[in-house]
């Protein structure tokens, strides 16, 4: 039998079971591929990740990051989460202002001279989107083509098909066919609240062919749309994200933008400490 040390830590909140959940397992150089996607599968959060020792160069930890249907070369949630369990165990970055996390996209840099601890954004390509695809995923989410300002394919390591739309209250109503989504894309949404509230945008995402319908606060969705938007002059360099409203969740993604990185933010804070026995 192996023992291995557990938290689930819940992300993009201060205040417990509000934010997104996330299981981290310590210890995990002596599990296989399998045992990893096992204890992802049992755990059924979004995402579940496996601390293990670095193999680059300046890396403070590895990690792998597993949703119940399979690995991602990056998540933020889990980057932030994964983060927090780290340090709160004691480990000791190489630099006292951030962490150096390796993972399936390389590495990734967590800040943490500010407010709450903030992940620069990886590189992100955009493309066009197909029409067809386009009106299948329109379709997917009871759109209309004028509730739609842009869509575009987005690429940190996930692929998300995402569409900026007419406002936030767009965004909340959506009641989205997830077998249809299941079939095409991980799929993201955004719009804009009206001025005074203390979000200035509300994000969804989609991820049913994960296993995961809706998932409730999503770092790599909002790092892409930041970095796409911000780019295009459609959103200020720094702002605030809501995710999880649907879900009875108060998710918020604090975005800042640099001369040289995106830096996506959120608090953390730890919910359970145990022990997994293999």
């Amino acid at each position: 039998m192996s023992v291995h040390p557990y938290r689930t830590v819940d992300v993009f909140t201060a205040e417990p079971l509000r934010g997104n959940p996330l299981a981290v397992v310590f210890d995990a150089d002596g599990l296989s591929d399998a045992q990893m996607q096992d204890i992802a599968r049992w755990i059924n959060l979004s995402e579940t990740t496996f601390l293990l020792p670095p193999t680059e160069t300046g890396a403070d930890y590895r990690v792998r990051i597993f949703t119940p249907g399979g690995e991602l070369p990056f998540a933020g949630h889990p980057t932030l989460g994964t983060c927090h369990a780290w340090l709160e165990a004691g480990g000791r970055p190489q630099h006292d202002d951030e962490v150096v996390q390796q993972c399936g996209v390389g590495l990734v840099r967590i800040r943490r001279s500010g407010a709450r601890p903030a992940f620069a954004a990886p590189p992100m390509r955009a493309s066009e989107v197909a029409p067809s695809m386009q009106r299948e995923v329109l379709a997917a989410l009871g759109l209309q083509p004028e509730q739609v300002l842009a869509v575009r394919m987005l690429v940190n390591g996930p692929h998300w098909l995402s569409l900026l739309l007419d406002s936030a209250r767009t965004v909340l109503s959506l009641e989205p066919d997830h077998r249809a989504l299941a079939t095409l894309a991980k799929v993201g949404v955004i719009g804009a609240h009206a001025d005074g509230g203390d979000a200035q945008f509300e994000v969804r995402g989609f991820v049913s062919h994960a296993g995961v319908p809706e998932d409730p606060v999503t770092g790599s969705l909002n790092a892409a749309l930041a970095q796409w938007l911000i780019a295009e002059g459609r959103a200020p360099r720094r702002y605030v994200a809501a995710q999880g409203t649907r879900l009875g969740r108060a998710g918020r993604v604090f975005i800042e933008a640099d001369d040289h990185h995106v830096w996506v933010g959120g608090d953390t804070v730890t919910c359970i400490r145990g022990e997994l026995h293999l």
